[in-house]
Order: structure tokens, then C-alpha cells, then sequence
């Protein structure tokens, strides 16, 4: 397949777009947090060669690279996003890479096997027809499996706040939360998808939960998305450049146990 020239415009209403060089250390520290727990729900469906896929919101190539090896050359992958610039690396065999607002823009084809999104609804504004449009592209019988993070349900990023540093981070992570916010971000929607897939008429709607806690990752994580939004949280009053200074001072230094909110799946298939 071919891919689409890579684009590096992003959507003005997306606080992390992937133009920033910060993104691909975000998307390299997902990965390594997600991807297991991902791999593992996709397994359970039965992913086989000559399954058509389409993965929504591709971001990086971990996801995209580790269906195309199992669905084969018989098999097809697309893979879309509002900005291809680090997708677009894993094109070529069974897998296409096409710009696309899964929002707004129509399906890039029907007929699915499976389509996935993984920590992309939460952040589209036009999330119920971004939902209608990925099961509308299902195959009957085809699986839709989403996970989205809900961080209203777990709000702190150091659970065990304990001293000045921890408190810090927390104070951080609200700001965060509130930068999301005034994006139009659901920091509610991860806990809503199981009743959503029902609601939509998918059966065999099942879910669970992954919420890691102290790990690497999680540091790389928290240090780029920090950078990523700097800018924002000074303008916004939320954190001093000196603040943000000593964060990223304390997370280097690994005395912080971080946490990530909770990434809620939920998969259902079409009738």
C-alpha cells in the first residue's frame, strides 16, 4: 500500500499534536506503558492473516506495525490521523497512511475486520459521531475496541503525597487537567465507553482497566508531556517557569512514584 505524503499541520484544538518534537518521546513512553495491554485485548479477538484493520488516530507506529505482522500481506492496516509526520514511518506493504479527521471527516473505507483508537476520542469534540463513524465501518460481525484514559477518576499523578515535591506534581497535573478542559477534553469519557458501545447497538460489549504506577515510563511520559504544555501552563497562570524547572528536577531524579490516569478498554462487535 501506499501512504500519504506526510503532513505537519495540526488541529488548533489539540493540546499535544504531534508537530512538537516532544511527541515522539510521548509516543515512545505510551508504547512501552499501552501497548502490552492493547496487543493482548486485540489477541483475544482473534486477530488472523487477511484481516482488514483500521486504526484510528495512529500517532506512532507501534500499533500499526504490530498489526500489519499479524494480519499478514493478505491483510490490509489503515492509518489515519490528523498529522501522518510520525505514522507515516510504518507505511509501505499492508500498511496505508492517510490523513484523516475521524470527527469530521468520512470513513477512509468499510468492510472493517476491527478498528481500534487508543487514547484518541477523549480528545475529539464531535466524540459521538467520531463513534457511529468507526462502527459504521465495521464489517457485521467486525470487533471496534477503544481505550481511553479517564482522568477525572483518578486526579493525582503522585497518589502517596507526602512532601513538597509530590505536592508539586499534583498541583502540575491539575493544571494539566485544566488545560485539557478548556480544549474541550472529557476528562470523564473512559468510564462511559461500555455504556456507549451498548447504546450504539454493538454486542458482547466487554471492558476492564490498566492503571500503571511507578515505572520509567512513566517518568519519560510525565517529563515530555510537562515540556509539551510549558508554554500553556505559564500563559495560563497555572505554574512559574521556575515551578516547572523544579519538577522536571524532581523526575529526573526518580524520588517521584507517578502514576498515569487510568486507560479504560472496551471492545463490542457489530451485529
Amino acid at each position: 500500500m501506499t501512504s500519504s505524503a506526510p503532513d505537519s499541520r495540526n488541529d488548533g484544538g489539540y493540546l499535544l499534536d504531534n508537530a512538537r518534537p516532544e511527541a515522539g518521546t510521548r509516543f515512545d513512553a505510551l508504547s512501552e506503558l499501552f501497548d502490552p495491554t492493547t496487543f493482548r485485548h486485540i489477541e483475544s479477538l482473534g486477530i488472523a492473516p487477511g484481516w482488514q484493520c483500521w486504526e484510528v488516530g495512529a500517532g506512532g507506529p507501534s500499533v500499526v506495525t504490530w498489526l500489519a505482522d499479524r494480519v499478514g500481506p493478505t491483510g490490509r492496516v489503515v492509518a489515519t490521523d490528523i498529522d501522518t509526520s510520525w505514522a507515516s514511518r510504518a507505511a509501505g506493504g499492508a500498511i496505508e497512511v492517510l490523513r484523516h479527521d475521524v470527527g469530521r471527516d468520512e470513513p477512509p473505507g468499510s468492510g472493517f475486520d476491527f478498528v481500534h483508537a487508543r487514547l484518541v476520542l477523549v480528545h475529539v469534540a464531535d466524540r459521538e459521531r467520531a463513534l457511529h463513524a468507526m462502527i459504521g465501518a465495521l464489517r457485521p460481525g467486525g470487533w471496534l475496541l477503544l481505550e481511553d484514559a479517564d482522568p477525572a477518576s483518578q486526579p493525582l499523578i503522585c497518589l502517596d503525597e507526602y512532601g513538597p515535591e509530590q505536592a508539586l506534581a499534583n498541583r502540575l497535573r491539575a493544571g494539566f487537567r485544566s488545560l485539557l478542559a478548556a480544549r474541550g477534553v472529557d476528562l470523564a469519557y473512559g468510564r462511559k465507553l461500555p455504556r456507549l458501545l451498548r447504546e450504539a447497538g454493538l454486542t458482547e460489549v466487554t471492558a476492564d482497566a490498566y492503571f500503571p504506577i511507578t515505572s520509567a515510563a512513566c517518568d519519560v511520559l510525565e517529563a515530555a508531556t510537562i515540556r509539551h504544555v510549558r508554554d500553556g501552563l505559564v500563559a495560563a497562570g497555572l505554574a512559574t517557569d521556575e515551578e516547572i524547572n523544579r519538577h522536571l528536577a524532581n523526575v529526573t531524579s526518580g524520588r517521584l512514584d507517578l502514576a498515569t490516569s487510568p486507560m479504560i478498554s472496551a471492545w463490542g462487535r457489530r451485529p
